[in-house]
């Protein structure tokens, strides 16, 4: 059986890693590199990066910082942020990355994903979803969550991986940083019309969340999370223990 992944999430602003609470309230957390170097060494499956203003700021992802980062990593590593361009999917890439995440790209330009994945296969290519509740219906967003793009969660993450997207981070700003647990109705609802790995992102607040997550959704691949991880709430290590007592899959 393939083993659930837990990955931390780094959202970096300015060089440094920063958490919110519905992608707003945004406070300071620590060095990128140092969390990363930490994260590879503690049992972390996987790391994901995430320059989480360089689209909304019109700009490029910061490279230093991730060559840095990446120099530290040696576990796989998923970049995104102001990922444009199948240029941005090479710089990146260089950089160490991966795999590379692209979101409002991909929203401006659905063709990306389908020439990414071509160029450098769909197991590079993740798409990543930012998705709230309007008007009772899961909608996309963009900018970094600022933006109700109108378009219908399903349908685009269905087009999309029929693109050659290989993966799905699908991060729900209702429940993001409000530590109450994943959105198991919009993650469920995602697993039941794609094949690829379904990336559970925004909610965790304790280890039971991803037990109740994985045993309820077992469809899921994988949980990613930050600020229980960032400020030592929930040590990776104590989760995978108790995931592997529960019965679930896990790379200990």
């Amino acid at each position: 059986m393939i083993t659930k992944r837990i990955i931390p999430c780094l959202d970096v602003r300015d060089g440094r890693v920063v958490k919110g609470v519905n992608f707003e309230g945004i406070k300071d957390v620590s060095n990128p590199v140092d969390l990363a170097k930490y994260y590879s060494e503690c049992g972390a499956d996987e790391l994901v990066f995430y320059d989480i203003t360089a689209s909304s700021e019109g700009r490029k992802l910061f490279i230093d910082i991730l060559t840095k980062t990446a120099e530290n990593v040696f576990i796989p590593l998923t970049v995104g942020g102001g990922i444009n361009t199948i240029e941005d999917f090479d710089r990146v890439l260089k950089c160490g990355a991966d795999k590379v995440s692209v979101n409002s790209g991909a929203i401006k330009n659905p063709n990306l994903v389908m020439e990414a994945a071509k160029k450098y296969g769909s197991q590079c290519v993740v798409l990543s979803v930012d998705a709230k509740r309007v008007d009772g219906e899961f909608k996309v967003f963009s900018k970094g969550g600022r933006v109700d793009t109108g378009i219908d969660l399903l349908p685009w993450i269905k087009k999309c991986v029929d693109l050659g997207a290989g993966e799905i981070v699908l991060n729900s700003i209702d429940t993001d940083g409000v530590k109450t647990g994943f959105d198991l109705e919009m993650l469920k609802a995602v697993t039941e019309i794609v094949n690829i790995p379904v990336i559970a992102s925004g909610g965790a607040g304790n280890i039971e969340d991803f037990i109740t997550l994985f045993t309820k959704l077992p469809k899921v691949d994988a949980g990613l999370a930050a600020s229980i991880f960032h400020f030592k709430q929930v040590e990776i290590k104590d989760l995978k223990i108790e995931m592997k007592k529960r019965g679930i899959p896990v790379r200990i």
